[in-house]
């Protein structure tokens, strides 16, 4: 970042190089997010592929623990919360109403 501060201090041939450092950092981070995204989706199948196992082998894919969070999540609740928080939004109103 120290470059950039002084740019007008450098010479055109500094800019350029400068230019084709941070694009070729550029060239790396989006290979990188590619690699990363292909990962993800890898894992994503893979456990789509699971799930449907266990749906066609009759098992739950809903826990106990599952419905029990989202209970509490339904009734306003944070993990520690005994009471409703309160905070949940409000319900949209139609048109011509206050």
């Amino acid at each position: 970042m120290d470059d950039i501060v002084e740019l007008v201090s450098r010479s055109d041939e500094d800019l350029r190089t400068l230019v084709a450092e941070l694009e070729a950092d550029e060239r790396e981070i989006s290979r990188r997010r590619r690699i990363l995204h292909g990962k993800l989706d890898i894992l994503r199948a893979e456990l789509v592929m699971r799930l449907k196992r266990k749906h066609s082998e009759g098992e739950s894919l809903i826990s106990a623990d599952d419905l029990q969070r989202l209970s509490r999540i339904l009734a306003g609740l944070g993990p520690g919360d005994d009471e409703p928080s309160g905070e949940a939004t409000p319900a949209a109103k139609g048109p011509g109403e206050s």
